[in-house]
């Protein structure tokens, strides 16, 4: 039996959302390492695969773990269901290719991580599906992208690694006038800073491997959306194709759940912090960080989010070689292309997160050899200022 049976909030639905205990009535939730379920009869066996009897099939399909992970994220999410995959580009995919047909066509945000441009602009059209790239933060480029095919519009925000912020209600009524549905990547902002769903989004993505596994530990990534949508194309496309996510993978993020509030408002403090440090320094220009006065979307980051969030952005004076003077002088930071991990994490997104884009697209979005992003973690403020400034100092 499931523990939400009266109503919960948000801090409490995160530790016993979803829970099903078994017979032995463990604490934690059980770590079902199975491949495949054995059946009682021949018979059962058949109805199970017809859908005329509960449980389960095959772990490829569903799993009782993966199934409590779901059940909690959809109850974060607000959401009507939840799937599960192996990691965040896998939701991606799935959320993207299960919705189109050859001779549909896409319009996305440009400002998108490399291997969702990868989708959009290399691996659709290869069947068929046109896009059309704009600019997330001009909605007159929305409106004049959409046409008559137009399926799918596809954003994120914060982007990745600019921090914009995009209109996510204005956007969404563009594409619901348009006929078509709006896919939101959520993963910057974390499903406790900002609800893509109540902003009339679609379907929601996000790479688990970030702030909700929230140490570095394993992939995973999930796909939020209405009943229908996760019982229609997207489930086929999720049973036949097999992007599912490890029952061991789902337990860890479902551990990280528990602690996801206590993280994102550390985390947000530390980058609001940061970016309020980095603004007064001398050897540092073009701080990004939503919940400063100073960023171009600020009035609408406090419309459509709680905090700032976790990610500061800025470029280091001097060029791709001051950068890499900087970054190798850090001692607490780790220089990583990950994020969302308790440890604070640098990333050069120029040479790695977005190398594959021709640097006149990069330039178009902001990113020079100059620029570097800190994925905030849960050290020590005053820690962290110390190491940024010692590097600087090398500079």
């Amino acid at each position: 039996m499931t523990e939400e049976t009266f109503p919960l909030s948000q801090d409490t639905l995160l530790v016993h959302g979803g829970t099903v205990r078994s017979q032995h009535g463990e604490t934690s939730e059980a770590i079902y390492m199975t491949s495949g379920f054995t059946y009682k009869s021949a018979e059962s066996a058949e109805a199970r695969f017809k859908g005329e009897e509960e449980g389960f099939v095959y772990s490829r399909y569903a799993n009782p773990t993966v199934a409590m992970f779901e059940k909690r994220m959809a109850l974060l999410e607000g959401a009507e269901g939840a799937r599960a995959t192996g990691s965040g580009m896998a939701a991606v995919a799935a959320a993207l290719i299960s919705q189109v047909k050859a001779g549909d066509h896409i319009v996305a945000a440009r400002a998108l991580f490399s291997s969702c441009r990868y989708i959009i602009e290399d691996l659709l059209p290869r069947f068929g599906v046109e896009s059309t790239l704009v600019d997330g933060c001009d909605l007159d480029q929305w409106r004049a992208a959409m046409r008559p095919n137009t399926v799918l519009t596809f954003l994120e925000s914060p982007t990745n690694p600019m921090l914009d912020v995009i209109d996510i209600e204005a956007v969404a009524d563009i594409t619901r006038k348009g006929g078509a549905r709006l896919v939101v990547d959520n993963v910057f902002a974390t499903p406790l800073v900002q609800r893509p769903l109540k902003l009339g989004a679609s379907i929601v993505v996000y790479s688990a491997t970030k702030h909700i596994d929230g140490q570095g530990r394993c992939l995973g990534g999930v796909i939020l959306s209405d009943q229908e949508t996760l019982d229609g194309a997207l489930k086929d496309y999720l049973r036949h194709t097999g992007p599912a996510i490890s029952p061991f993978n789902a337990w860890l993020l479902l551990k990280g759940l528990e602690t996801l509030p206590l993280r994102t408002e550390r985390h947000a403090a530390t980058a609001a912090a940061l970016a309020d440090h980095l603004a007064g320094h001398a050897k540092v220009s073009n701080v990004r960080y939503p919940g400063r006065s100073d960023h171009p979307q600020h009035a609408l980051a406090k419309k459509q989010m709680t905090n700032g969030g976790p990610m500061v952005a800025f470029d280091i004076n001097g060029g791709k070689t001051a950068a890499f003077t900087f970054l190798n002088a850090l001692q607490t930071i780790r220089i990583s292309n990950n994020l969302g991990d308790a440890k604070s994490l640098i990333t050069h997104p120029a040479t790695t997160t977005h190398q594959r884009m021709e640097e006149s697209e990069r330039e178009l979005l902001g990113i020079t050899g100059s620029t570097v992003r800190i994925s905030c973690g849960l050290e020590s403020v005053g820690d962290l200022v110390a190491d940024i400034d010692r590097a600087l100092a090398r500079v």
